[in-house]
């Protein structure tokens, strides 16, 4: 297999190339050459794909049997890509998200509403970007495999959610722990999303595909006692209630990171129904394991700062609030 991946260096794109190279595939990927470099073994193909003529440039006359895309931003960049490779890629897929719902409750899967979204639009909210993404290339490729990720965590993880966790719990201490223990959680590691992604363009998956963990994949007590443990710290897990988070004005996502309250209009996000992508073949592996690998690979890269204007971590004014 001759795959193209739009992306390569960053999380999931790099899980990506990764991946492929490991079954023996032949990579090409197109990324700007500015926020890190390739795996070895991948062909570099230079552009800001947000100039048609300099990605039109890059990819020369070439052809593929597969490409994936992995881009978050406005759809009309996502159109344009997917225009251009048109006839030149025997099959596609794209990485969205579960954010394109609606509303995510509990027991919903993929036939659950939509936002609306517009291939041609600029840059708009990250649902309705996602969704516009995914029409792009349904246009294009209308068998195309959309991949509706959950939470994705993993080594090369740049939104730095599970690597907040283990540097602060490194750090030791009493250490805000949020809502109830026994809460389950749902998310993907980046390379079982990743493998899942090929073995899908390789048997001809298409169409939307929930891809993150059954409910109850672990809990919260599991992964932050994984982070303990991998760290070797001496933190205190102090649990915090829910309500008393609310009324902090804790802000879900960034602030604690793989928190969401349990309730309202979140309420579903980790008690989706992934049983079509677990049917299809995909194999999460075990929390434990994805905690020890990031924690190994911090080692060598550093704490990641997340991306800009989405830095996770709790002030630590409020986190003295809290364990008050």
């Amino acid at each position: 297999m001759r795959l193209l991946v739009l992306g390569g260096t960053r999380f999931v794109g790099r899980a990506v190339v990764e991946e492929a190279l490991a079954r023996d595939w032949e990579v090409d990927a197109v990324h700007r050459g500015v926020t890190g470099a390739l795996p070895k073994g991948a062909r570099s193909l230079l552009a800001d794909r947000t100039d048609p003529q300099a990605l039109a440039a890059a990819l020369g006359d070439g052809t593929w049997g597969a490409v994936l895309d992995t881009w978050a931003g406005a759809p009309r960049v996502a159109q344009a890509a997917a225009h251009l490779l048109s006839g030149r890629a025997g099959r596609a897929a794209y990485v969205s998200s579960r954010s394109v719902y609606v509303q995510m409750l509990p027991g919903a899967g993929e036939d659950a509403p939509v936002v609306d979204g517009d291939r041609l639009a600029d840059a708009r909210d990250y649902p309705a970007d996602k969704r516009g993404g995914e029409l792009a290339w349904l246009g294009a490729f209308p068998d195309a495999l959309l991949l509706r990720a959950g939470l994705v965590l993993g080594p090369h993880e740049d939104v730095a959610r599970l690597p907040w966790w283990l540097d602060r719990i490194a750090r030791g201490g009493r250490v805000v722990a949020p809502g109830r223990p026994e809460r389950g959680l749902q998310y993907v590691d980046a390379r079982d999303l990743a493998a899942f992604a090929l073995d899908g363009l390789e048997s001809g998956l298409s169409g939307p595909y929930d891809v993150t963990s059954a409910p109850g994949h672990c809990t919260t007590l599991d992964l932050l006692e994984a982070c303990v443990e991998v760290t070797g710290s001496a933190a205190e897990l102090v649990w915090v209630d829910e309500a008393d988070l609310s009324a902090a004005g804790v802000q879900p996502w960034t602030q604690l990171p793989c928190w969401v309250p349990e309730t309202g209009e979140d309420g579903g996000v980790f008690a989706g129904d992934s049983s079509r992508a677990l049917a299809a073949g995909l194999d999460c592996r075990p929390a434990e394991q994805t905690v020890a690998d990031t924690w190994a690979w911090m080692q060598e890269a550093g704490v990641p700062k997340g991306r800009p204007g989405n830095e996770p971590g709790l002030p630590a004014e409020l986190e003295r609030a809290l364990l008050q």
